[in-house]
């Protein structure tokens, strides 16, 4: 069909298809004009444009012109597609990932993509939506809409680098006008407004546009997102029914079964007998007595004549060559291989025969040469690799046949692979073999007296033929010698052979067709044999033709590949002549487009002297043997009627004529009769092989003296196809004979003629339908095939994913085929394959020319495909996968039940519906004496009573200590900054004042200087100095929403806020007063400020959420005090203590146990900024070991460091050298990961084992919780029971419930206690809606009350609303005094066995995830953590993944750590995994480079920053998959 033009040529009955392709193939090598084209193209649609419809009918077979070609019937199907006007988004690819198209066809990458240095560096600094400039010129986000509708398409929102110039579009100027606090609520208006600004964008054309300067014109990533959208409004097929039962399991939607389902209505099958088999007087005994005879009586008659690569005769065997040089191998194989005494050869044993396809002499002569020996010949391919696809299960064939000698030819021994020392490689699960080479030079003439032995034909093994089966197993049907004497005799009745005929056959002679008519069948009838290898017909497609011509032959053996390769390679030779053949054998006659190849191939060569009557397709199976063959007609008889089917009907299994819908038929030509002497039934394909009705599809057995015996050294698996008694409608066996499973589908037409409609191994079962894998081929060919893929080289098989099979083609595409042809073809092909078939495809992908396997003969190796496809080794180069379309059996979407307060929920002293209160309380806090009330007191006190004490000792990469602060230094470091700030900055108590150091001993006095100053510090990571236009707006965000009136910082940074390359991201001349706190004079400040009162602000903590809000809260002096108490008590810290902090000093816990807690408890704390790990990876567990340490604290970053850095090199850490003393951890008590998330188990697991070996206690690793209303909720102690871990149900937390479950079970998560709750902290498990408290183990968020709760949020404006209901919200019912503190955190708590310091039985609390950050998708709740880690199981190459939701679609993005040619392999894995693991259909797959995905300094990845930067456009993606 044309490219765009028409959609309507797509879809047909398959015999017109040819002529089409033919003609189109024609025009596009250039033989004929735009004009003719168009003519000729008219005149052959003109029959098949109008339909009548008429009734169905059971009947199958019609005598009648074909309808639709299956070309036009697709074309006709895509018309229909292309009304609905469905734009469908072509998946982003990147630049490199072009793999093979040529550079005229490739697309730049969008000029809107993030630069390199910008990716390169986010993974080390934390990324916060900054603060983006201000646009004067707009008002109102009204004004702002209508911009945007004028403007651009771009959906972007607030994003980390929205803020660089290039890109600073309407979003960032609304974002400029909108509070702070209300980013997260502006940035979904936008995206609302944006989804309608990308549908307008696509309606209207781009000239009636208005851009403004600068703004992008699309943004490809959004678009394509709304693309993808209105793809899936449409409908799905079938529909759900509503069904859910809100219970503890999701139920698979089952489907029910459909009351307009065809059923059979025939009556049953009566058993076809074939002719009888007749006995002619000359039929020898054996068939080694019919080459004696021919080797002795005709000894210069030819028997085989073998082509070189050109296709000209290379030589030719004789009758009496083959029967000499067969005697003389007999005669070595049985007296000649082993010493003079022992005989290693016995009749009975079977051998190998190794040939290629190119060398038919050496084959015919070993494979009579073993008969005459009565060993037994296994004719195998010629291994040509290690790699080859299917070697192994080759290997398992020779074993399971106990093979051990195999017979090659010279030159195929010297082609074999080798080792080095020259021996032949040991193939992949082969058994040892013995190599002996079979060229006459090498074989002993036998003494005159010898004679091989011909015994009368018995039920003997004669021969073995290999078979792969379905799954890629390969087993040997072994056929016994009366077998293939009989075999060959009906043959000879069936096909009327002649004495001395000539026979071109262009099959694989080692077996099937080409072994049993070109080899047996042609020695038992001293026919001459011309053989055409594979390789010639590749390089002349013609070379058989030419051969008949030459040699007059009258028979021709082909495949319908060879038909239409001659077609195609005929020009117009008038020189050829086919009026010599008698039978055109169609050896695959059964496939459904044999149809329209024999067709086409007819119509071009009758006039070249072919008959219609001489075509004659069969039917085989190497189990069966011959089933059935089209006997040649009588001249100017009609030829036999052709069926046309329906598809639909086909699905379920019956016949239907089809004359509805001429889109979905299915032309069949018969394959004659059954074989002479045969009895035939049809039986069910599944379940017990009961007997079909006339109008059912089934596998057709076959009772015949002439087929395979059994599956050689299988006897389980024999019983089951070889040995099968068919039963009637009661199950009644309907008599004793045993039938052969053929593995072919088809039926009984009238006059007793077969007609097969697929193979067994071809059937893929989709939702209770069968769909046969050719027909499927089929249709996907008639999709334009000449340009984007290859004809052969298609494959189509089904994966078991989400209890169902799913339905996956993979093609070849061609090398010069353009991205945008190739997602032409493919959603053409999804949208044809879904009107013709009704089924929908799971995936479509498209690999690069020659990289699937492949079988001998250039065919596609089915399950070697499906197993690179299931392990991720197809990489392919372009991919679609539409699991929208066809998972149609997902759960009914959960509808939330409005939630009141009712009776169940009463509750009756400390019970509520029941159950214990789910509560929990650290140990009492007791009194805080009032010299504890404020840290400047405790530093002074120090400072006074113990001076020289060594509070902080910082260490640099080495290990080497950099810096230390006693009390005392650290007191008066304090005071010169205070002086500073009175006289430099004339800073007034109360005010904010920004502190931006490096971790160090700075910072913490800078922090002490501010107290003592009486302003209030606010702590700042410094910007990166290498990436200061993604962290420096964080930095003046930070500063401008806290008004701070100074900066402290030092020199180095002073220099880098005043620098050009700052001036690029921010206004540097509005920076407030800068101090530089490294040389400061020596002065005191007038007085030490004290508070009047401790609930004043000591300090503000800012932070940014893992969705990506900034926060700042306020920490009074009271709650300083309680905290460091808290921590003091839990941990036991005192004057003598030493601990280790390998942590970023900048808010929450972190930030109190590297400044604060030293002061208060007195424990001197050795500092490791976790940056210099990146240059020495084993310093923090060195100063571990080195300092004897008991209790550290890190984050999951520094874990992870150290994990993937050092796991592999424990070794190494336990030598001593002469600098370093060997690592031992056996010190360690405490080891705690200070975090705001659920324990990460797996990676608190894997860092305890590996580091066993250095002595780490497998008890010392815990976590701990906090979060910006709390900054510690829980903290392992040095007392108290280990933290516990139990295993929950993932079902049901989706339905917000805990179901705890055992350790193993399936759909089990493993969750960790967070530590043990601190001194002087509750907490309390509530319903976040009703706001009622929950009952032990029940899901619910956590609340906390506490002294040292935080006392708000910080914001320029007052958002009290928001700080009632987070920090001073009651509870609905229960207790209604006490004031809790919400901390947007799911979990709960349970009761365990387990007793704490005080004997009472200790209550566990669990995080479960952020309430924030959960999807909400089919009204579950998943946490995206669940999702991420069962992605990054999917394939070896996923580095990290995260995920989060854009209107209801769930986006999934992977890190690759692997080639970029694995990057496409990623997408059905992950697909796959998402909906097996979640019951969720991913909606977009993002494939990125390592260290996209932005963290923030706890290690905790920033979804939401993701999320912008997608929408934006900025990740420039390896590849993005939109999954239809």
């Amino acid at each position: 069909s044309q490219t765009r033009g028409s959609g309507f040529l797509l879809f047909c009955p398959l015999n017109a298809q040819y002529s089409f392709i033919l003609f189109y193939f024609i025009f596009s090598t250039g033989d004929i004009t735009q004009k003719g084209y168009e003519k000729k193209r008219a005149k052959l649609l003109a029959p098949y444009i109008i339909h009548t419809p008429r009734k169905s009918t059971t009947e199958p077979i019609k005598t009648s012109q074909p309808g639709l070609t299956k070309l036009e019937a697709v074309q006709a199907a895509l018309a229909k597609h292309k009304e609905e006007k469905m734009a469908l988004p072509m998946p982003t690819k990147r630049r490199s990932t072009y793999v093979q198209s040529p550079i005229e066809t490739r697309t730049p990458p969008d000029s809107s993509s993030g630069s390199e240095d910008e990716t390169a560096v986010r993974r080390q600094s934390s990324v916060v939506a900054p603060q983006p400039q201000v646009n004067p010129n707009l008002q109102s986000p009204e004004s702002w809409v209508n911009h945007i509708v004028q403007g651009s398409s771009t959906s972007s929102s607030a994003s980390s680098t929205l803020s660089q110039e290039p890109r600073t579009a309407a979003v960032t100027d609304m974002l400029a006008h909108s509070r702070i606090g209300e980013t997260c609520a502006c940035v979904e208006n936008i995206l609302a407004v944006g989804c309608v600004t990308v549908y307008l964008s696509l309606l209207l054309p781009l000239s009636t546009f208005t851009l403004p300067v600068g703004v992008p014109v699309s943004s490809r990533v959004s678009t394509k997102i709304q693309q993808l959208l209105n793809t899936l409004k449409r409908p799905k097929r079938p529909p759900l029914s509503d069904f859910f039962t809100d219970d503890a399991e999701e139920i698979v939607e089952v489907p029910q079964p459909d009351p307009n389902t065809p059923k059979p209505e025939g009556r049953q099958i009566i058993p076809v007998k074939g002719e009888p088999l007749g006995v002619v007087s000359n039929w020898p005994p054996a068939l080694q007595a019919a080459l004696a005879r021919w080797g002795a009586t005709q000894g210069k008659s030819p028997a085989l004549t073998a082509l070189d690569i050109t296709g000209k005769p290379l030589y030719t065997l004789t009758y009496g060559k083959l029967w000499s040089r067969s005697v003389k191998l007999a005669y070595t194989l049985l007296n000649k291989l082993g010493t003079k005494n022992e005989q290693i050869l016995k009749p009975g044993d079977r051998v190998a025969l190794v040939y290629p396809n190119s060398d038919p002499g050496m084959f015919w002569v070993a494979f009579y040469g073993c008969l005459l020996a009565e060993v037994i010949p296994v004719p195998i391919e010629v291994p040509l690799s290690r790699k080859d696809a299917g070697i192994s299960q080759v290997g398992f064939l020779l074993g399971s046949c106990g093979v051990g000698l195999a017979l090659t030819s010279e030159i195929c021994l010297k082609g074999l692979p080798k080792t080095p020392t020259g021996e032949i490689l040991q193939f992949k699960g082969w058994p040892r073999m013995k190599w002996v080479i079979t060229d006459s030079k090498y074989l002993t003439k036998p003494s005159k007296d010898w004679q091989p032995h011909i015994p009368t034909a018995n039920t003997d093994p004669a021969y073995i033929e290999y078979k792969a089966n379905k799954e890629g197993t390969v087993v040997g049907v072994a056929v016994s010698k009366v077998a293939m004497l009989t075999h060959c005799q009906s043959l000879t009745q069936a096909c009327n052979y002649c004495e001395g005929e000539t026979l071109v056959n262009v099959l694989d002679f080692k077996k099937d067709m080409g072994l049993w008519h070109g080899v047996l069948t042609a020695v038992m009838n001293r026919i001459h044999t011309i053989s055409v290898p594979y390789a010639v017909m590749k390089a002349c497609p013609l070379s058989w033709v030419q051969r008949v011509h030459i040699h007059k032959a009258r028979v021709a053996l082909v495949k319908c590949r060879d038909l239409h390769w001659a077609m195609m390679a005929h020009r117009e030779q008038r020189d050829i002549s086919l009026a010599s053949l008698r039978m055109l054998i169609v050896a695959d006659g059964a496939n459904p487009w044999s149809v329209s190849s024999c067709d086409a191939f007819l119509s071009k060569f009758q006039s070249h002297g072919l008959k219609p009557e001489v075509i004659c397709p069969c039917a085989t199976s190497p189990e069966a043997m011959t089933v059935a063959i089209r006997r040649p007609g009588v001249p100017g008889a009609p030829l036999p009627a052709r069926a046309i089917l329906s598809m639909g009907g086909l699905s379920y299994g019956v016949i239907r004529v089809n004359t509805e819908d001429k889109n979905s038929a299915l032309t069949v030509q018969d394959v004659g009769h059954i074989m002479p002497g045969a009895l035939m039934c049809i039986v069910k394909p599944d379940g017990p092989p009961q007997l079909c009705k006339t109008d059912e599809i089934g596998e057709i057995i076959i009772n015949s003296r002439a087929g395979g015996n059994m599956y050689y050294g299988l006897p389980g698996l024999t019983k089951n196809t070889f040995e099968v008694i068919p039963v009637n409608a009661n199950g009644v066996p309907i008599g004793e004979i045993p039938f052969v499973r053929s593995g072919l589908l088809g039926f009984v037409g009238p006059g007793s003629l077969i007609f097969v409609v697929g193979k067994i191994e071809g059937l893929l079962m989709v939702s209770g339908r069968r769909h046969n894998a050719d027909d499927l081929v089929a249709t996907a060919l008639a999709v334009e095939p000449v340009k984007t893929v290859y004809r052969g080289r298609i494959a189509v098989f089904s994966v078991t994913v989400f209890y169902d099979e799913r339905v996956v083609i993979v093609a070849e595409q061609r090398p010069d085929a353009s991205e945008e042809d190739s997602f032409q073809w493919m959603s053409r092909v999804l949208q044809a394959i879904d009107s013709i078939h009704q089924v929908g495809l799971y995936c479509l992908a498209l690999v690069p020319a020659n990289t699937l396997p492949k079988t001998p003969l250039g065919g596609i190796h089915i399950s070697d495909t499906k197993q690179f496809f299931l392990e991720g080794n197809l990489h392919p180069c372009n991919i679609l996968m539409c699991p929208h379309t066809c998972v149609t059996n997902l759960p009914k979407p959960r509808q939330k039940q409005p939630v009141g307060v009712g009776p169940a929920s009463v509750m009756v002293g400390n019970l509520v519906a029941g159950k214990r209160i789910a509560q929990a309380a650290g140990r009492d806090l007791g009194l805080i004496e009032d010299q504890d009330l404020y840290l400047t007191e405790a530093l002074q006190w120090r400072a006074q009573t113990d001076p020289d004490h060594v509070l902080y000792i910082l260490l640099n990469a080495k290990g080497v200590t950099v810096g230390t602060a006693t009390c005392i230094q650290l007191h008066k470091r304090a005071e010169k900054i205070a002086a500073a700030l009175t006289e430099k900055g004339s800073i007034n108590t109360g005010e904010n004042v920004v502190l931006l150091y490096p971790p160090g001993i700075d910072l913490i006095a800078a922090f002490y200087g501010c107290l003592y100053a009486g302003c209030v510090p606010v702590n700042v990571r410094p910007p990166h100095p290498q990436n200061l236009a993604a962290t420096l707006p964080t930095v003046r965000m930070i500063i401008d929403v806290s008004k701070a009136a100074c900066i402290l910082t030092t020199q180095n940074l002073m220099r880098t806020l005043r620098s050009k390359e700052a001036a690029a991201s921010v206004n540097v001349k509005t920076w407030p007063t800068i101090i530089d706190t490294d040389d400061l004079p020596r002065r005191r400040p007038p007085q030490i400020y004290k508070p009047p009162t401790a609930e004043m602000i000591a300090y503000l903590d800012f932070s940014v959420s893992t969705t990506g809000m900034l926060t700042g809260v306020k920490i009074s002096h009271a709650a300083v005090s309680a905290l460091c108490r808290s921590i003091k008590l839990q941990c036991e810290l005192y004057s003598s203590r030493q601990i280790a902090i390998c942590l970023d000093p900048y808010c929450g816990l972190g930030f109190v146990l590297w400044c604060l807690a030293s002061v208060y408890s007195g424990h001197q704390s050795i500092l490791i900024p976790p940056f210099e790990l990146e240059t020495s990876l084993s310093l923090w567990l060195s100063t571990l070991s080195q300092y004897r340490i008991r209790d550290t604290f890190c984050s999951y970053s520094v874990m992870e460091l150290c994990t993937k850095g050092l796991g592999t090199q424990t070794d190494l850490l336990k030598v001593r050298t002469q600098h370093a003393r060997g690592v031992n951890l056996s010190c360690v008590r405490s080891c705690v990961v200070i975090a705001e998330e659920r324990p990460r188990l797996a990676l608190t697991h894997s860092f305890s084992k590996l580091f066993k070996d250095v002595g780490l206690s497998s008890r010392a690793v815990s976590t701990a919780f906090g979060s910006r209303v709390n900054l510690a909720i829980c903290l392992q102690g040095t007392t108290g029971p280990d933290p516990c871990t139990v295993y929950v149900d993932m079902k049901s937390l989706r339905h917000d419930r805990v179901r705890l479950v055992e350790r193993g079970a399936p759909q089990s998560l493993p969750l960790m206690e967070s530590g043990k709750i601190l001194p002087g902290v509750r907490v309390i498990i509530v319903n976040p809606e009703t706001r009622g408290p929950l009952g032990d183990s029940h899901l619910g968020e956590i609340w906390v009350n506490s002294p040292h709760n935080a006392s708000g949020y910080y914001t320029i404006y007052g958002e009290e609303s928001l700080q009632a209901d987070h920090f001073n919200t009651k509870l609905s019912f229960g207790d209604p005094h006490t004031l809790w503190a919400r901390t947007g955190y799911l979990g709960f708590v349970k009761r365990t066995e387990l007793l704490d310091a005080s004997g009472d039985r200790h209550d566990a609390l669990f995080v479960v995830g952020s309430l924030d950050e959960t999807l909400e998708l089919r009204g579950l709740r998943y946490h995206p953590i669940d999702i991420e880690t069962s992605v990054s199981r999917a394939h070896r190459s996923i580095a990290e993944s995260a995920v989060f939701t854009w209107t209801n679609l769930l986006v999934v993005v992977s890190e690759l750590c692997g080639s970029e040619q694995d990057a496409l392999d990623l997408v059905p894995l992950i697909t796959n995994v998402v909906l097996e693991e979640h019951h969720l259909i991913v909606g977009v797959v993002v494939i990125v480079d390592p260290g996209v995905i932005p963290i923030n300094s706890r290690g905790e990845k920033q979804r939401m920053h993701l999320r912008d930067s997608f929408l934006a456009d900025q990740l420039d993606p390896i590849y993005v998959a939109y999954n239809m």
